[in-house]
């Protein structure tokens, strides 16, 4: 083995070295107790314009990672562009579904089954798995009326009641749509490899907490499909027209997106078609900031959710600057222990602020 220290390998280890170090995770969000820092967590993060060029970078944003249900918007896109959704009379809160991590609430369920009705299929259909809704009241009653969560209670629920809704309309049993192969997967597959600009297949492929294929892509082209998606820029006629409905069906219905107290419906709900927002798990954030014709893309290294949502919020408030007071909660929430006093606090690291 080369000793990097020999003069001959001295320099270009040390150069190799530098890159390295110029592209490590940085510091996105410290989390205070009184007045010291308890803990924070790292990652990366980008803003670019629908063009892929960079106008804000944290960290490495050319490393690929699973997006896991951030991506779900572009995955509906099929359904809206190819004229499902109008040949089944889907509804703007069911368009909204279709792109959401619900909590699974009743009107979650209820939107849910809905789809799979005007497609002719019942809740059986679904191939996501039985989840326990994640709205602790939904949890409760459940509990209280002696009844078990269904597959309409998964979070993923209104996405795959939306693959069926494709499926069933293209005259494709949906039966197996969660497989890599299965002709509705492929489709929704092409949307989102074409629209983040990124080869799409087994080598970089995995499976979601749903069943369906994820797929790692870099966190600058999340951010670039994003830009597309919030402005229609490099986008096809058509798609930048299903792009559009599905931002308004969301702005429209941002409770659909999430539920009761949840990031992103908390932040759409104050900021309107301004934002459009997307969580994914193991802390990865997707946002369209139509206005401005710019994407943004979070990866908290940990996985950790709420590292994720504030660093997304401080990105949102750098560029766009909103001043709605349910928002602004967002940039630094506090923390509070079980008698409800304020004992610290989450906050965005000096070099996501402006």
């Amino acid at each position: 083995m080369a000793n990097p220290l020999h003069p001959v390998c001295s320099g270009f280890f040390f150069a190799q070295l530098a890159e390295r170090m110029a592209h490590m995770d940085t510091t996105l969000v410290e989390v205070t107790r009184g007045a010291l820092v308890e803990s924070s967590h790292a990652g990366a993060a980008v803003v670019v314009d629908s063009q892929g060029r960079v106008v804000f970078g944290l960290g490495d944003v050319e490393e690929a990672f699973f997006p896991r249900s951030a991506v779900k918007a572009l995955l509906a896109l099929p359904l809206v562009e190819t004229g499902a959704a109008d040949r089944l009379r889907l509804t703007d809160a069911e368009l909204a579904l279709a792109c959401s991590s619900h909590s699974g609430q009743r009107e979650h369920t209820e939107t849910a089954a809905s789809m799979l009705t005007k497609a002719g299929r019942a809740p059986d259909c679904l191939e996501c798995g039985v989840q326990w809704p994640k709205h602790e009241p939904s949890v409760y009653r459940l509990a209280a009326d002696g009844a078990k969560p269904s597959a309409l209670h998964n979070n993923c629920s209104g996405k795959h009641s939306g693959f069926i809704c494709l499926a069933c309309d293209s005259g494709v049993d949906p039966k197996g749509y969660i497989q890599p192969d299965h002709a509705t997967m492929r489709q929704v597959t092409a949307a989102l490899s074409e629209t983040t600009g990124t080869k799409l297949d087994a080598r970089n492929r995995g499976v979601d907490g749903c069943s369906i294929p994820t797929f790692a892509i870099p966190l600058k082209s999340l951010a670039v499909a994003f830009a597309r998606f919030g402005t229609g820029i490099g986008l096809s006629a058509d798609r930048a027209l299903a792009a559009s409905r599905l931002r308004r069906a969301v702005a429209a219905h941002p409770f659909m997106v999430g539920g009761e107290g949840r990031f992103d419906t908390v932040l759409m709900n104050a900021l309107g078609p301004r934002v459009f927002s997307k969580t994914g798990a193991e802390g990865v954030f997707c946002v369209a900031l139509p206005e401005l014709g710019l994407g943004i893309a979070v990866k908290a290294r940990d996985g950790a959710g709420r590292a994720a949502e504030v660093a997304t919020a401080a990105l949102i408030e750098r560029f766009l600057r909103p001043t709605h007071p349910d928002f602004a909660a967002l940039v630094r929430p506090k923390l509070t222990n079980w008698n409800g006093t304020i004992v610290g606090e989450m906050r965005p690291a000096a070099a996501l602020l402006a």
